[in-house]
């Protein structure tokens, strides 16, 4: 099987998600003798097409940032690479057995779309998350423009792969039957999570992701202020609400157990923390699938998430972890309970497990290989 994915920044080279997904399934693609190509940007050093562990990486666009002056990401920026992508993905289709292109930015998948028509290979979509209304408060005027185009997008014709049965339901909601639509989840390295030190100075309680509203991180400090405990709290990661929640941080009861380690640069320096945590905490209410929890539980942490509509939390911790509603009460007398002893039905690290990168990528080929036999459900 050939197989091509389209992606404008391509892991290690830029760090994120999409692109780690794309470079865990497309390495393990690899080891079972599929060829794989990546088309991006030029972020790496050296020619534009090189071998990077086995894959091919194909730069069709120069290195560009990827967010404005406003911390959002580029509009212009999906556009050119859009623009960008047409012609060599066109040229090389029949080469291709299926070409796969992760939908946020929109523009790339549309123009996967214009390069493949009339060739017969077929384009598979990875959804991470479905905004809906949320594009109004990402773009204020400009959200209509976002919806109107997450819309479209999710209208082509496509094989559409979704990363939770909450991004499914809500790319349903836009028009594509549900029927057509496959969850193949998003993963982790079990066994490197499990071989990494726990770090000498590790905290009791450990939240890490981007400080953004969504992530309730307000919520988890009146939380934690609450439990009658000398617990530490580490929180890892930065983002727009870093300084509003350390002056809160600053505020309360609690303040000298509090501590902001901002964004850990190496991923093994995260994974250490959560090795030496006993809770991991995150009131976080939107979720399109929620890695850290898989790592956390990997880890060993008991795993604290919010249960919400807006949220896969449930999908991935199931009986894992424990899950409470978002507000501050229901989280400190959760929180209170885990620091006391109190642990899940299962073991978090065997529900972790079915999330490692290996039955992900075996979850990925055999969509992609329905793909190509348009044996896909409901088609």
């Amino acid at each position: 099987m050939d197989v091509a994915f389209v992606s404008n920044v391509v892991y290690p080279f830029v760090t994120g998600g999409a692109e780690k997904r794309i470079h865990e399934i497309g390495t393990r693609l690899v080891e079972r003798d599929h060829d794989v190509t990546v088309y991006g940007r030029h972020f790496w050093d050296g020619p534009r097409e090189t071998t990077h562990e086995g894959m091919t990486l194909r730069a069709v666009s120069p290195e560009r940032d990827l967010y404005g002056e406003d911390g959002q990401r580029s509009i212009g920026e999906a556009l050119e690479f859009a623009k960008d992508i047409v012609r060599p993905l066109r040229r090389n289709a029949a080469n291709h057995d299926v070409v796969v292109a992760s939908v946020f930015p929109y523009f790339p998948v549309l123009a996967a779309k214009l390069a493949l028509a009339g060739t017969g290979t077929p384009l598979v979509t990875t959804w991470h998350e479905v905004w809906g209304d949320y594009w109004n408060e990402y773009l204020g005027t400009l959200g209509p423009f976002g919806k109107a185009v997450e819309h479209a997008t999710a209208r082509v014709p496509q094989y559409p792969i979704a990363v939770s049965g909450v991004t499914a339901d809500r790319l349903a909601a836009r028009g594509q039957p549900r029927e057509r639509i496959r969850t193949v989840p998003n993963g982790i390295d079990y066994d490197q999570i499990r071989r990494v030190e726990p770090a000498p100075d590790a905290f009791d309680v450990l939240f890490a992701g981007r400080l953004i509203e969504d992530k309730r991180v307000d919520v988890l400090l009146d939380a934690f202020d609450a439990v009658d405990t000398d617990a530490t709290l580490g929180i890892i990661g930065d983002g727009p609400q870093r300084d509003g929640l350390e002056r809160q941080a600053a505020a309360l009861d609690s303040a000298d157990r509090v501590t902001f380690l901002g964004f850990l640069d190496d991923y093994e320096d995260v994974l250490a923390h959560m090795r030496g945590a006993r809770v991991f905490a995150s009131p976080s209410t939107r979720e399109g699938f929620g890695i850290t929890y898989a790592e956390a539980m990997a880890a060993g942490c008991t795993v604290i998430g919010a249960e919400h509509p807006d949220s896969a939390a449930d999908e991935v911790i199931q009986d894992g972890g424990f899950l409470v509603a978002p507000n501050a009460d229901a989280l400190a007398t959760t929180l209170m309970r885990a620091l006391h002893g109190a642990a899940p039905p299962s073991d978090p690290k065997m529900v972790a497990q079915q999330f490692d990168w290996g039955n992900v990528a075996t979850d990925a080929e055999e969509a992609y290989q329905a793909a190509i036999r348009r044996k896909w459900g409901g088609i």
